[in-house]
């Protein structure tokens, strides 16, 4: 599986890639025959199936995540249903920190035929996750299987060895722990979510769905995962390479007029050369008080923004029109097609010919 430039805040992606974006093949555990439509890049005949692993003091936020995303039927929105499944680490009920229980309905053996596995969270970083978990992991990964390791589920993959050598993030607050006792992770503590492929890692709560939404862009494109964010109330992308949190607030009078009429603005005239400086303009600032009133709004830069942008805008044309790859590159801002291909191959490691095909059949 190609890896994605998510990670790197200068190469914005969405589905994949993202936030950000990968190519996603069948899984080599699953020989299962394969069709396309418009909906979904790759469709099996049987539903993609998406475990997540519950432990005994598990916050159920943290699960409610991956659950929320995977397992609602959102078949009026014309997204393709998963096999949604929530595994067990321990027997019997589950205590959480919220002070109730859960039953989960399966245990580890449910892992061995998932196509995506996501570990939520994990209950103390000081503790070293049951070997069990740990090689259903290892095997999972062997057989190419996805895995997804949010907030604190990073430890688990680390521990597993699976992290080794790859870009990963977590929560900002146990980044430098989380280097500490992984070395040999390339830990980035400012992003959202790193996707590296067929192993993707997030940092807190929020970031966690939008990780989530990030998995199903991938898997059935940007139409499906925006229904979904409008559904759960949600921006429908963040780029994985946006910063983790903002350290100083937006002004009241920006974040409701001049800034954000300007993002729609810009959204809705991506064809247009916009600069720096013709955003400075238009917003009447200076361009130093420009980006940083930018800055501290999207956590990116301005250029950085623009290409997620044009990015996603050319992602949505692809899956969605009949429109010439040269046509795609003017209406999404490229100029030209050369460059729609650059950055294209860049951020998601597929060309755009062949993501119109993965998810268009066509």
């Amino acid at each position: 599986m190609a890896r994605s430039a998510v990670r790197a805040a200068s190469k914005p992606a969405q589905a994949p890639t993202s936030g950000s974006a990968a190519k996603q093949p069948a899984s080599d555990a699953t020989a299962r025959s394969r069709t396309t439509d418009a909906a979904c890049r790759t469709v099996s005949k049987q539903p993609h199936i998406v475990a997540a692993v519950a432990f005994d003091g598990i916050s159920p936020f943290h699960l409610s995540v991956p659950c929320v995303v995977f397992a609602e039927d959102r078949s009026d929105g014309g997204v393709l249903g998963f096999a949604f499944r929530v595994c067990a680490i321990d027997a019997g009920p589950l205590s959480t920190t919220a002070g109730f229980s859960i039953a989960a309905p399966h245990g580890l053996d449910a892992l061995a035929d998932a196509d995506t596995i996501i570990v939520p969270s994990w209950r103390d970083p000081d503790e070293a996750p049951p070997e069990a978990l740990l090689d259903a992991l290892r095997a999972a990964h062997a057989r190419g299987a996805q895995l997804v390791g949010l907030c604190l589920g990073a430890y688990v993959l680390a521990a597993a060895g699976l992290l080794d050598g790859r870009p990963a993030t977590t929560h900002w607050a146990w980044a430098a722990d989380f280097a500490r006792r992984f070395p040999n992770v390339k830990v980035d503590p400012q992003v959202l979510y790193v996707d590296d492929g067929d192993i993707l890692t997030s940092a807190g709560t929020a970031a966690g769905l939008d990780c989530c939404l990030h998995v199903v862009r991938k898997l059935c494109g940007a139409e499906s995962a925006n229904y979904i964010a409008r559904r759960l109330v949600v921006p429908p992308h963040r780029q994985g390479g946006q910063a983790q949190y903002v350290q100083q607030p937006m002004p009241q009078d920006m974040r409701g007029n001049r800034l954000s009429a300007l993002l729609d603005w810009v959204n809705g005239t991506l064809d247009a050369p916009h600069t720096l400086d013709s955003l400075a303009g238009r917003a009447a600032m200076s361009r130093r008080t420009f980006t940083r009133h930018f800055k501290a709004a999207t956590g990116t830069t301005v250029s950085a923004w623009l290409l997620a942008q044009r990015l996603g805008r050319a992602q949505h044309l692809l899956e969605s029109t009949d429109e010439p790859i040269e046509s795609i590159a003017g209406m999404a801002g490229f100029g030209s097609t050369a460059s729609l291909r650059q950055h294209f191959t860049d951020a998601f490691r597929t060309s755009p010919s062949a993501w119109r095909r993965e998810f268009r059949g066509v």
